[in-house]
């Protein structure tokens, strides 16, 4: 490396600078990371409780109890084999799922077309980058944001300016602090020491409410567990958070 390069512009340089100090295929939030992700779900077999063809318990209480707008428009960040973005489909919302990894955009794509949704697509590709077609009444995350390193909350937020229309809503899972390895409790600061991120970050529900002060909180819980024949996916050791953009921009 030159060590007299200078070319540190823009705030994205300073991005891709952070990015570079985690080791090689820690970096599965972006497209390099791809790879990763395709190995992730290359095994079907596998026993990963979200692999189920069943959407969060979260996701299913919130249009049963009318907590989101019905028959809009909903992108479904890290979508993987697109378990989420069919019940919504099936719910009546025109959906896009985006997600890294070719392998799980395949595995959604068949099972879309099993199903026979007409109202869902799916894109291979990194969020931050990709032309989507909002605004979005919706943007669904279960699991992506908790695998971002601390910079990329940046990206993050300015994707959802971007992209979530006004008095949109914005629902998450995320790993939950406190629960034994399910996501990591380091201070930020130590994942760049170290260069990786351990798996994901763990969060408290107070830092959720930090890294998202600009919207409106309307619910943040747990996640309730839900046994094997349930018809919807829940682990405890998450959050869920539903959150809504003001409708106009605050003073």
């Amino acid at each position: 490396m030159d060590a007299t390069d200078r070319s540190i512009r823009t705030i994205d340089d300073v991005l891709a600078l952070l990015d570079g100090l985690f080791a090689p295929g820690a970096d599965r939030w972006t497209e390099d990371g791809a790879g990763w992700w395709d190995g992730f779900y290359a095994d079907r077999d596998k026993p990963v409780p979200f692999f189920v063809a069943k959407p969060d318990e979260n996701l299913v209480s919130y249009v049963e109890r009318g907590l989101l707008p019905a028959g809009g428009k909903v992108l479904d960040l890290g979508c993987g084999p697109g378990r989420n973005a069919l019940y919504l489909a099936s719910a009546g919302y025109e959906v896009t799922g985006i997600d890294l990894s070719p392998t799980a955009v395949a595995w959604a794509e068949e099972r879309a077309a099993a199903s026979g949704a007409g109202n869902v697509r799916f894109v291979c590709g990194d969020a931050f980058t990709a032309a989507l077609d909002g605004p979005y009444d919706l943007v669904y995350d279960s699991g992506c944001f908790h695998h971002l390193p601390p910079h990329r909350r940046i990206s993050y937020l300015a994707l959802l300016d971007r992209v979530l229309a006004p008095g949109g809503h914005l629902a998450l899972t995320a790993f939950a602090a406190g629960e034994g390895g399910m996501g990591s409790e380091l201070p930020d600061a130590d994942f760049y020491r170290e260069g990786r991120l351990h798996g994901g970050l763990a969060y408290t529900d107070a830092s959720l409410r930090t890294v998202f002060t600009d919207l409106t909180e309307i619910e943040l819980r747990r996640m309730r567990g839900r046994s094997a024949d349930s018809p919807a996916f829940g682990e405890s050791f998450l959050w869920t958070g539903l959150f809504r953009r003001p409708r106009a921009a605050r003073p």
